[in-house]
């Protein structure tokens, strides 16, 4: 049975839980939710798909799942990928993806939003500055961590990388140059050559364009 995924191409949450399922080599297919016309927060929506009223949401037969850490953590019971060779590991990767969700996509995905979607007489420039501003450390974290390494958590692709890359592929500006943190921009491109691996518009529907 195919999973599905509903999703967009503009959110980085939904964009960890498909790349995982891309990269898992899962039978799946996306579902667009149509975000930027209110239906998240439709009361049919809420009712029928998710009542937290996000995305993703990822229906496997009678199995629905929202969250992103649960979704790929569910595609690791499936398949066995992505959750670390010990039980050591699968606490380190859950240690990061908690960090992530937390720390950066939380601050991420916010800053994108205001930046990139908002008109542009409605942003705030002193909330996106205090963002940028807390987002720095966070980006120091995560590029001192990868010094040395080539994967988050152990020798393999783990749901702790695919979880920390979800935000930063897409193009839109939103203060973080990969040339400012060359750990970070090598990792990048480690995850970006793996065989499956697609940028969020090529791997979801939806996309600014779309509403250019």
């Amino acid at each position: 049975m195919t999973i599905q995924l509903y999703c967009f191409g503009e959110s980085g949450n939904a964009y960890k839980a498909a790349l995982a399922l891309e990269l898992s080599g899962v039978d799946w297919s996306p579902v667009k939710v149509d975000f930027f016309n209110g239906e998240t927060r439709a009361p049919e929506y809420r009712s029928d798909i998710n009542s937290m009223g996000e995305v993703p949401v990822m229906v496997d037969g009678d199995i629905r799942l929202t969250q992103s850490g649960v979704i790929q953590d569910y595609i690791t019971e499936k398949t066995g990928k992505f959750g670390g060779n010990s039980p050591a590991e699968r606490r380190e990767v859950l240690r990061w993806v908690l960090w992530d969700n937390h720390k950066l996509s939380s601050g991420a995905g916010m800053t994108r939003f205001l930046m990139n979607f908002l008109p542009e007489d409605k942003r705030p420039a002193e909330v996106i500055a205090f963002h940028q501003a807390r987002l720095a450390a966070v980006y120091a974290v995560l590029n001192d961590h990868l010094a040395g390494r080539d994967w988050m958590v152990g020798d393999a692709i783990t749901n702790a990388d695919l979880s920390c890359c979800g935000y930063l592929y897409y193009p839109e500006p939103f203060g973080f140059n990969r040339a400012d943190w060359p750990h970070i921009d090598a990792w990048l491109t480690r995850l970006s050559d793996t065989p499956g691996w697609k940028a969020p518009y090529d791997l979801m529907p939806g996309s600014p364009a779309d509403r250019a």
